[in-house]
């Protein structure tokens, strides 16, 4: 591909009414089949606002962290994973910009893919973090399995830094991965200060006529979107949040996705705060399967 030059080394209960208005949007859309469903579906939606855009999702820590975790936020137990992406996982290097980054990617990942997820971590991270498949109660293993099990494919990348180089870095990744399945639907799913490549993504037109999705998983927010143009391009958006993030405080957060939805009547945005849950819970909690489908029905 002009401009770039790649190298691979070794190495129950949602809420019924929202499950069947997915199932009737998603006939003429793509759609991931289940995968796990039983373990990593919302257990218990405690309260629904603005018409079941924004969720609470009561989160145990006996249940969701010490009873799923053979070691504590460090590895999971066996049944909440499945090593079948480990076949198709591979590091690769990607040039653009003058520039040399690596990514893990899993499933169709050099052309061919339906759908793309590629995951950026916050400070302090790498690219290990989103493919490692027993932290975060093996809710990245779930999506890797959802990915590679439905024709896609699954990226957990670094990058140069979180402004405009690291910003550009992502972009030149979600271009060549279109490049190689122009068909593909882009997610691109953001840790913590990851959000802030994120939201550059969205404000930019260029960046974003690529993307099908963004999730921002314990996030800072970005006033500047509202007055970036951004919002006439209704890029589906997801945010989670913990009640108990010391990091970002989630009613700050409720507040930004309330001006996005007064500023864009009608835009597709979803908001779901788990309740008692800290600064990594939206991680280890999302329900990718739901989330995702959404987001195809839109982008």
């Amino acid at each position: 591909m002009p401009g770039y030059r790649i190298s691979r080394s070794p190495f129950r209960l949602v809420l019924a009414a929202l499950s069947l208005v997915l199932a009737t949007n998603l006939v003429h859309a793509q759609s991931l089949a289940p995968y796990k469903d039983r373990l990593f579906r919302y257990k218990n939606v405690t309260a629904t606002h603005f018409n079941g855009d924004f969720l609470v999702v009561q989160y145990s820590k006996q249940r969701d962290l010490y009873d799923r975790d053979k070691i504590d936020q460090r590895e999971v137990y066996g049944n909440y994973v499945s090593y079948r992406p480990r076949r198709s996982r591979d590091t690769y290097e990607l040039t653009a910009n003058g520039r040399t980054f690596k990514y893990i990617g899993t499933g169709k990942v050099t052309g061919g893919a339906n759908a793309i997820v590629i995951y950026i971590h916050g400070q302090g991270g790498n690219r290990f973090q989103g493919a490692n498949d027993v932290s975060f109660g093996g809710n990245f293993n779930r999506v890797q399995n959802l990915l590679v099990r439905n024709g896609g494919g699954y990226i957990s990348t670094d990058f140069t830094d979180f402004g405009a180089r690291g910003t550009a870095d992502v972009a030149a990744l979600i271009a060549y991965q279109k490049q190689l399945s122009p068909r593909a639907k882009v997610v691109v799913a953001c840790g913590s200060m990851g959000g802030i490549i994120c939201w550059n993504l969205l404000k930019n037109a260029n960046y974003a006529s690529n993307l099908s999705g963004i999730l921002f998983l314990g996030s800072p927010r970005d006033p500047a979107f509202l007055h970036s143009g951004a919002l006439s391009r209704r890029v589906p958006i997801y945010m989670g949040y913990g009640s108990d993030d010391t990091v970002y405080n989630w009613e700050d957060q409720a507040k930004f996705f309330k001006q996005i939805r007064e500023a864009a009547p009608g835009y597709p945005i979803k908001f779901t705060l788990f309740d008692t849950g800290v600064h990594g819970t939206p991680i280890r909690m999302t329900d990718w399967r739901l989330v995702l489908n959404w987001m195809f029905t839109h982008g």
